[in-house]
């Protein structure tokens, strides 16, 4: 797997799916990808699988590009792996996270351009386990 460097995440991040799995505190104090999308890391595949019954709308297909950003570069990794385990072969990460992406001097926001808890499920639970 090929990871993306902080420059090329600034230049190619608005044609890929960008998933922000840092957590609420490091997002708060740090600041927001601008266009990503904030699923936290516990519910990551559940989320993105097609399978899962707890898919969320308007996500990324299999043959999309996936860019999994954590604070420092690590964790990503392993849900970049982990997606590509389940048939996302775009998936990739950023080397270093975000605060490798936030040292370029490029823009962050306040707030999530979008998060998984206002993103609404591809089909209601209890209808898939009903």
């Amino acid at each position: 797997m090929r990871r993306w460097s902080p420059a090329e995440l600034a230049e190619r991040g608005s044609q890929a799916f960008v998933i922000d799995v840092r957590s609420a505190g490091p997002q708060t104090a740090e600041g927001n990808l601008p266009g990503a999308i904030v699923i936290d890391r516990s519910v990551l595949e559940w989320r993105l699988d097609p399978t899962s019954g707890a898919t969320m709308q308007g996500g990324p297909t299999y043959a999309d590009e996936v860019a999994i950003v954590c604070n420092e570069g690590y964790s990503s990794s392993l849900a970049a792996r982990d997606l590509r385990a389940l048939g996302f072969h775009r998936a990739t990460d950023l080397v270093g996270g975000f605060r490798a992406y936030a040292a370029l001097g490029v823009p962050v926001q306040s707030h999530p351009t979008r998060d998984a808890i206002s993103v609404p499920l591809a089909e209601p639970l209890a209808e898939s386990y009903g």
